[in-house]
């Protein structure tokens, strides 16, 4: 233990990944280009998927008309204009038993990206629609992502773009890099343990690591509740604060409502007494707590919900 606290997001965001290994100048360039400057925007550039290679499907095992991923490797690429002037690119890639065709109309870029992935130990993760033409398997326009030689049960796909030239299992380095950096002090968490165990919320620094290094699709779905829950709380924190800032500043009209003086609560008793329905407790504590701002001398801010039919 170095006797240091936790580390909290701010001093996440203050740690460039230049200090990563492998961060170059070019690097750098291409992911500032992608709003990836520290190392809270790295840790929280999450997985857009995950391959569970513990169900790999093989190329043999690909079924005419069926969604499918495959991981395989670049065995050819060609390129060529056909009909109006499009272009198509055709790649095969091979695993051990077998060769998938795929087929990419408009994406001349493609013949760059595979070209440079054919070798032996680079695999590729192909997802898309399979057809079966004179006896071949294909795949038209699939979603392709590079993966390298990367192992484990599941290995995590990160979002990619042609101009970043960066790759998945770069991503999956650098990130691997910042979490054994961070793993000393740990990430803090916020959340008190007391309101986290209520809630079956998972600790923010197990999640962050969870997201990215999963020992199964379990810890996935743990990882995700407990990261969606913190930007939610954020995004409430904020309105709250904003609310509260507006009281203090701001002015509103302060309406006479109440079993006193003035039209309000005539008007409300008599539409409630016209309804064909009694008002369910929910509903009654919304009316009221509409009623109580519409007294106070500050601006209201209320987002009134119900499901379709509540009235």
């Amino acid at each position: 233990m170095t006797g240091e606290p936790p580390l909290t997001l701010l001093d996440l965001h203050a740690m460039g990944v230049e200090r990563l290994s492998g961060v170059g100048p070019a690097k750098l360039e291409s992911l500032r280009g992608l709003g990836i400057t520290s190392m809270l925007d790295l840790l929280t550039w999450y997985p857009r998927r995950y391959l569970d290679r513990t169900r790999e499907a093989s190329v043999a095992e690909l079924e005419s008309g069926v969604e499918a991923l495959v991981l395989c490797r670049v065995a050819s690429c060609s390129s060529r204009r056909v009909r109006g002037g499009r272009s198509m690119v055709t790649a095969d890639l091979r695993d051990a038993t077998g060769t998938l065709r795929c087929t990419f109309f408009n994406q001349p870029w493609r013949t760059r990206q595979l070209e440079g992935l054919r070798d032996d130990e680079v695999e590729v993760a192909v997802f898309g629609k399979v057809e079966v033409f004179r006896g071949r398997r294909q795949m038209t326009n699939p979603v392709v992502d590079p993966v390298g030689n990367r192992t484990g049960r599941i290995v995590p796909v990160y979002p990619q773009s042609e101009s970043s030239r960066l790759s998945t299992w770069e991503f999956a380095e650098w990130i691997a890099q910042a979490l054994r950096r961070s793993r000393v002090r740990g990430i803090a968490d916020p959340l008190p343990d007391e309101h986290r165990r209520r809630l079956g919320l998972l600790g923010r620094d197990e999640a962050v690591r969870d997201i990215h290094e999963p020992a199964d699709l379990h810890d996935v779905h743990g990882a995700r509740d407990r990261l969606v829950f913190d930007e939610l709380l954020r995004i409430q924190l904020a309105l709250v604060r904003h609310q509260r800032r507006l009281a203090h500043t701001s002015r509103g009209i302060e309406h006479v409502v109440g079993t006193g003086s003035g039209p309000a609560p005539g008007l409300v008793a008599s539409f409630v007494d016209a309804l064909p329905y009694p008002l369910t407790g929910a509903q009654r504590r919304a009316v009221e707590e509409i009623l109580a701002d519409l007294r106070r001398p500050h601006p209201m801010h209320r987002l009134l919900q119900g499901d379709v039919g509540a009235g």
